[in-house]
């Protein structure tokens, strides 16, 4: 059984509020951003300005593209999440450009990611921290267990995310993750060309399910109930 899904044609992007040390990493959000905006992909975030989650977003707006934020209310109430000042706006255009994104304000985490996953078709995670971490595993765990069915895309820029890869190859070889399992997740390295964002638009068009790697569990009953931790 695959996710509800109210936007198809819309990724969304798990990364850092914070900036990290490394430029790179924001140019990589950004030009994320910008190729999902021209290839006509919504780009769904956790909301906010700062860090690489204000960086992937404002780019997809500044080319075009239709953003929409998810921000729990607590998170809005206390002013934003992440380390660093927000991306300030240069001219008015800019602000412009913040303007037009929507912004959805939830009551809890667990309403905010599912929101995020109900309103997109594929998963990207650019680097980030613990939050990040969850999400993107998560997503990788609703596809094999069936609650959806769709791309999940880890960019590893500078390696950032190699850790994460020698886990899965670990975990197939101490055989707690079938090998099959492996291909639930695209774990996407530097492109020969450098363009992260055309990669990554490429990846996620291009995915292909392995029907072996999840289980195929029937969630439909428990969401027509309403039971089941609210599987989308």
């Amino acid at each position: 059984m695959t996710g509800i899904t109210l936007f198809p044609n819309a990724a969304c992007v798990y990364c850092g509020s914070s900036p990290g040390t490394n430029p790179e990493y924001m140019q990589v959000a950004e030009a994320v951003g910008k190729a999902l905006a021209q290839a006509g992909i919504d780009l769904v975030y956790g909301g906010g300005r700062r860090g690489l989650m204000g960086g992937v977003a404002f780019a997809c707006a500044r080319a075009g593209g239709n953003v929409t934020g998810v921000t729990p209310q607590a998170i809005k109430a206390s002013g934003g999440e992440g380390t660093g000042p927000t991306l300030a706006s240069k001219s008015d255009k800019d602000e412009e450009v913040w303007a037009r994104m929507d912004n959805i304000i939830v009551d809890s985490m667990h309403e905010r990611k599912k929101t995020m996953a109900m309103r997109s078709g594929g998963f990207i995670s650019l680097p980030g921290g613990y939050g990040t971490f969850e999400e993107v595993l998560e997503a990788i765990t609703w596809n094999q267990i069936g609650i959806h069915w769709k791309p999940v895309i880890v960019i590893n820029a500078r390696g950032y995310y190699e850790p994460l890869k020698l886990l899965i190859e670990n975990g197939v070889r101490e055989g707690l993750i079938k090998p099959s399992g492996a291909s639930l997740v695209t774990i996407l390295d530097p492109p020969a060309d450098g363009d992260w964002g055309q990669a990554v638009v490429h990846a996620l068009r291009s995915w292909k399910p392995d029907e072996e790697a999840g289980y195929k569990w029937n969630w439909s009953e428990a969401q027509a109930s309403g039971d089941s931790v609210d599987a989308i």
